[in-house]
């Protein structure tokens, strides 16, 4: 679901398990994440640099806040989640930019996810030690 209003614009990003909702509106560069700076809530350097990755291709790091709501999954799938929601709303914000966002692939919803546990064994690839004897 994607809506757009003149002055704040939304989408919804997805990968593995995480849903991340977006908001995003003229401003300063805030990025704000289930109510924490992004600072706090990503620890890790990858993430945050995964997150900005379609600020700094469509050149609006600076002039865009945007506000996150983002649940299921881990810390990383969360990232691309955020991602993969700031790169369709920037998409819808300035339309301009979408090409250069579509030609990075950021636009695509990567559908890996992971393989069920089999019966039997201990975990979807996993097997028991075989034993011939």
């Amino acid at each position: 679901m994607v809506a757009t209003h003149p002055e704040v614009t939304h989408a919804v990003g997805k990968r593995k398990m995480a849903v991340a909702r977006v908001w995003l509106k003229p401003g300063n560069g805030q990025i704000v994440i289930n109510r924490q700076p992004m600072d706090t809530y990503l620890t890790r350097a990858t993430s945050k640099m995964i997150v900005k990755q379609p600020l700094k291709l469509s050149e609006l790091s600076d002039q865009l806040d945007i506000l996150v709501n983002v649940r299921g999954g881990g810390l990383s799938g969360q990232a691309e989640a955020i991602r993969h929601g700031i790169a369709k709303a920037i998409s819808l914000f300035d339309p301009e930019k979408r090409a250069v966002i579509k030609k990075a692939k950021l636009l695509t919803r990567d559908a890996r996810q992971k393989e069920r546990k089999l019966p039997g064994q201990p975990g979807a690839r996993k097997r028991f030690q075989f034993s011939k004897r």
